[in-house]
């Protein structure tokens, strides 16, 4: 793909569109939309300053029975343990009342670390081009507009690194359960594939959050490394509960990731714990 060629994904003045909307929700999945609304709502009542869906239900690509449900709540003070107890009694619940969805994952934030400076270009952007409003005020009229830069390379994606280590300890708590490696091989190639796009993401020139796209676009510069991709991108979408995949990304693809990300984008800014 020519680097001078406008990319999906993009405006006409180049900067990242939103992606997803409600009205995009296909119609199995907005019961439990509507459910999650309303449980979020009993939770948090006044402290919830505004929710969020993500992923392939707003996107409207999500497969019956097989899509997980993302949120992503921003409370008017930092979160408590009891917060996100409370958060995942209600995933646990919506994903046992409704076959329809794989999975709840829930991110709980403070208002105030969303529109941090340190966050601008992490989950301020992430809520602004990737997040679709569900409840309250809408924080993207507070952020930026986002090109898809080397800047914004860095900080979404700069900390495989520090990852790697917890990756390990996750897998070998799983021990050789199939049940409990599958999402973690779901969660960790949907991960590596969007750091491998994010990678080449300025060079490419646009945005998508499509995994096989992704996984094409990374190809492209990486001809060496891309059938490791495109095998993550399916296991994305497809998991499986295999050890041997698992020890293949902490071993061999996610260490030269991080280190080729380190060497064309530097490292993310430091994180609090």
């Amino acid at each position: 793909m020519s680097e001078n060629v406008p990319s999906r994904g993009l405006d006409p003045q180049g900067y990242i569109e939103r992606e997803g909307s409600l009205a995009r929700v296909p119609h199995a999945f907005r019961p439990v939309v509507a459910m999650a609304r309303d449980g979020l709502l009993d939770v948090f009542g006044s402290r919830l300053h505004s929710a969020y869906l993500y992923g392939s239900i707003p996107r409207g690509t999500a497969r019956v029975g097989r899509s997980d449900l993302d949120l992503l709540v921003a409370l008017r003070e930092e979160p408590t343990d009891a917060d996100r107890d409370a958060v995942r009694a209600l995933g646990d619940a919506l994903d046992k009342e409704f076959p329809e969805i794989d999975g709840v994952g829930t991110l709980l934030y403070s208002r105030a670390r969303l529109l941090s400076e340190q966050e601008t270009y992490d989950l301020g952007w992430f809520v602004a081009c990737l997040c679709t409003p569900l409840l309250g005020d809408d924080l993207a009229e507070y952020l930026p507009r986002y090109r898809p830069d080397a800047l914004l390379a860095r900080e979404t994606n700069g900390d495989l690194a520090l990852l790697l280590p917890r990756w390990r300890a996750r897998i070998e708590a799983a021990g050789d359960s199939e049940e409990a490696l599958r999402p973690l091989v779901r969660f960790m190639s949907r991960h590596l594939v969007r750091t491998g796009f994010t990678l080449v993401m300025p060079r490419w020139n646009g945005w998508t959050s499509d995994l096989g796209e992704m996984a094409a676009a990374f190809g492209t510069y990486y001809p060496e490394r891309a059938e490791q991709l495109r095998e993550a991108a399916v296991r994305g979408h497809e998991p499986t509960g295999d050890r041997a995949v698992l020890l293949s990304y902490v071993d061999d693809l996610g260490p030269w990731l991080a280190d080729e990300y380190a060497r064309v984008h530097g490292v993310k800014a430091p994180r609090p714990d």
